[in-house]
């Protein structure tokens, strides 16, 4: 542990995020002391098969009940699975399985046990992330843009720039790279932008027995219900001020708005939706940002990137583009902010979250030794 938490110190980190779409598990190596990026390993993804899915399914919006066991050990055992393939790591960050989100009444919940992650695996666990920023009257979420201003830092941005994270949930991230700590006054701004791939998903596997719409192919086929988008727009978490967040099912009435189209102007109907969010998004950007780098499962969907190109007032690419891999920001994110949660840095902020003060939230635990360390859950 003594590795772990010698500030300026680089270690090997690896992060583990299992998403709102619940398509499976990622794991992403990197190289950090927790302000800079250094370089990036290894990383690796196990699906979860069509049972599991079923059993989160069952437990999403659940704060407790029989739903919720069964789906911890498929998450449980879906990490073990994965992240005991990979070797020489001093840390590792588990986010766990979100099923339930709503900070301003019950909080938040993700399931998973970092300490009995730790034990299994030999090697200190960071989880439980987001309870703290709660605590203090933040949203919990979204908790990638602190790794995303180091991101930026990497890649030499030198103007505003946003990422956008199109998963079960979008999310944006606005970053000035000009400032020299993600928790400086105007650094970021950062707030879910509304439902992403999470309704398509649903529509697919409730109509086709598929789990997503494949490169987009079932929508291209269909025209969108305008009537569907204007209502849909009308909803008031579109005018509230950021930092705002979402649970995976907030908007679940989106597809009862599409139930008497058919299955390819349905498809395009919520595709259009995710799109049409993100550029309501982009009027509570302090600035114009120059560019918007797309991470997530989103991305893979040439429909729904042409149709954010089409909407945005600038240019529109995957963050491969700039040499990073959008399959694994999350799990990197996660392996960042663990180093981050183990130094007593920050992990959120008033423009990430709506916290009252930058803290740093999570939970430190050392394998085998049946102490767990917690880091100080007020302001950093």
């Amino acid at each position: 542990m003594d590795k772990v938490r010698e500030k300026g110190r680089v270690v090997r980190a690896l992060g583990a995020m299992s998403g709102t779409s619940l398509d499976g598990v990622d794991a992403a190596v990197i190289d950090t002391d927790g302000v800079t990026i250094h370089g990036f390993g290894p990383a690796g993804y196990l699906a979860y098969d069509a049972g599991a899915q079923s059993v989160l399914r069952a437990a999403l919006g659940q704060w407790s009940g029989p739903t919720l066991p069964a789906a911890a050990e498929v998450v449980m055992q879906a990490h073990l699975d994965l992240l005991a393939d990979f070797k020489d790591v001093d840390l590792v960050g588990f986010h766990g399985q979100t099923v339930a989100h709503a900070p301003r009444m019950h909080g938040t919940l993700q399931l998973g046990d970092g300490a009995a992650l730790a034990d299994r695996l030999g090697v200190p666990v960071v989880w439980d992330f987001r309870s703290a920023d709660v605590q203090l009257g933040g949203e919990g979420a979204p908790l990638a843009p602190f790794f995303h201003f180091a991101c930026a830092k990497w890649i030499g941005a030198d103007a505003p720039l946003a990422f956008l994270n199109l998963g079960g949930v979008g999310n944006l991230t606005w970053v000035d790279p000009g400032l020299d700590a993600p928790q400086d006054p105007g650094a970021l701004l950062a707030f879910d932008t509304g439902p992403a791939n999470a309704p398509v998903n649903d529509l697919m596997q409730e109509r086709l027995g598929i789990p997503f719409d494949r490169d987009g192919i079932i929508a291209a086929r269909g025209q969108v219900e305008t009537g569907a988008l204007e209502l849909f727009l009308a909803e008031p978490f579109f005018s509230r001020m950021p930092p705002k967040s979402l649970d995976r099912n907030d908007f679940a009435e989106m597809v009862a708005l599409v139930r008497e189209l058919g299955d390819a102007d349905a498809a395009a109907t919520l595709t259009a939706m995710c799109a049409a969010g993100v550029a309501q998004a982009m009027q509570h950007c302090p600035t114009p940002p120059t560019r918007v780098l797309v991470t997530g499962g989103g991305r893979h969907n040439p429909v729904l990137m042409q149709m954010l190109a089409v909407s945005l007032d600038c240019p529109v690419a995957p963050v491969e583009a700039v040499g990073l891999d959008g399959d694994m920001l999350e799990a990197q994110a996660f392996a960042y902010l663990a180093v981050r949660v183990a130094r007593g840095l920050p992990t959120s902020c008033p423009g990430t979250t709506g916290v009252r003060a930058a803290v740093g939230g999570g939970t430190v635990s050392a394998p085998s030794l049946n102490t767990v360390s917690r880091t100080p859950a007020g302001p950093a």
